[in-house]
């Protein structure tokens, strides 16, 4: 299994590191780290086989609106995104939809 990680702050990143070591292959993104293994989110979709699965973990609000907006755009029908960051649940609702 291969999955995409937006998002390589203090959670993020252990989270790649946990998944790695159980043998899931990870590529990280992150625009603000040195440690990110593409460099952009179109290069992260790009990087992945289809359908594609993408586990954002960004901040609560815009951060996380402007990530699910650029994959809504970026993505293909079937592929998956997890929310995972700490937005408020009535927020997938409308996540849902794009």
């Amino acid at each position: 299994m291969q999955i995409g990680l937006i998002g390589l702050g203090k959670m993020g990143f252990n989270m790649r590191e946990r998944l790695r070591r159980s043998g899931t292959e990870v590529l990280g993104y992150d625009p603000h780290v040195n440690s990110a293994d593409v460099s952009s989110i179109d290069a992260l979709v790009e990087a992945l086989p289809p359908p594609r699965i993408v586990w954002v973990m960004v901040p609560a609000g815009a951060p996380t609106q402007e990530t699910i907006t650029h994959l809504s755009q970026a993505l293909s029908p079937g592929d998956l995104v997890i929310e995972g960051g700490n937005s408020r649940f009535s927020e997938d609702i409308h996540h849902a939809k794009a």
